[in-house]
């Protein structure tokens, strides 16, 4: 397909008719007419040889084809505005900016907050949007990776972008404070014979892999979506649960739990900030990494020593 013969104006004429499945609030949306909507929409058709949209009753619905395309018009339309709205100069104390990462609770909790703050100082009209990661993050990171500005996540989930560390973690183990069989120490059979609250994130399961790793199967009572419901979940129960040190020292007080050393060698959490190559050289995408970089030595200075990971 040559690029130059196309309007790239049906671009966003095709994102918009296919999220508002409807040709005048469409036109709205992008600011055509209904008649120009409506020839944009019958080019579109001829383009692609496909209704797109097809009249159910009073309403219209998406063909098979139409849906493949909403999701990626929306992705096409993000890296459009991305690539005109790069920058070769960016002055965080005058610009009006929106970074937009993909981040677990955990990672908002521990270094997001850090971030904001620093943000909210130094760069007044900086905005952060922080996104929850998708459960699809390892096998389309690459069209994630295009539409926001980076994502945080520890090495091991994601690899071939990009990516300076941030901070090393550990695991730990949170058992109620009451708990009735569980002593000073945690033992492996311990972990065997418990029932356990899990991060239920399949890419990103610490708990199961981890214990699998070492022949035990976890038997999981409680998943959930989520680190910072670990404390209450294990709380007044007997069950255990794994979560970052850093984040449980956040989290003292909000339930009657202990925190416990691992009864094994855990693999330590060496969190990180990936994105995609063409940010590399964005110079607002630049201000970001660094101020990162910043950020998380001086809240981390014992662990933070990042390294850029151009790959």
């Amino acid at each position: 397909m040559n690029l130059a013969s196309l309007d790239l104006n049906l671009v966003t004429a095709l994102r918009a008719l296919l999220e508002e499945r409807n040709v005048t609030r469409a036109g709205l949306r992008v600011g055509l007419s209904q008649p120009a909507m409506s020839a944009a929409l019958a080019r579109l058709r001829r383009h692609f040889d496909d209704d797109l949209l097809s009249r159910v009753g009073s309403r219209y619905e998406l063909t098979a084809l139409g849906q493949v395309l909403l999701d990626r018009s929306a992705t096409a339309c993000d890296v459009l505005e991305r690539v005109f709205t790069s920058q070769a100069d960016f002055d965080p104390a005058l610009e009006a900016h929106t970074f937009t990462l993909v981040a677990s609770d955990y990672a908002v909790a521990v270094f997001g907050a850090e971030l904001a703050r620093t943000v909210h100082a130094e760069a007044p009209g900086i905005r952060l949007r922080f996104r929850q990661p998708p459960a699809d993050v390892t096998e389309n990171t690459g069209t994630l990776l295009s539409t926001v500005d980076g994502v945080l996540l520890p090495h091991g989930v994601i690899r071939g972008f990009p990516s300076v560390d941030l901070y090393r973690d550990r695991w730990v183990v949170l058992v109620s404070a009451d708990h009735p069989d569980v002593g000073e120490r945690l033992t492996l059979d311990d972990l065997r014979r418990l029932p356990w609250v899990t991060y239920q994130r399949t890419y990103d399961a610490p708990a199961v892999r981890q214990l699998g790793m070492l022949g035990i199967e976890a038997r999981t009572e409680v998943s959930v979506d989520g680190f910072l419901a670990l404390p209450s979940l294990v709380a007044g129960t007997r069950r255990v649960a794994l979560i970052q040190e850093r984040l449980a020292d956040r989290l003292r007080g909000v339930a009657p739990v202990r925190v416990m050393e691992c009864p094994y060698e855990a693999v330590p959490v060496q969190e990180a900030l990936w994105w995609h190559p063409a940010h590399t050289h964005d110079a607002a995408h630049i201000w970001l990494r660094e101020t990162a970089q910043r950020v998380a030595a001086t809240a981390f200075p014992a662990a933070a020593r990042p390294r850029p990971r151009p790959e």
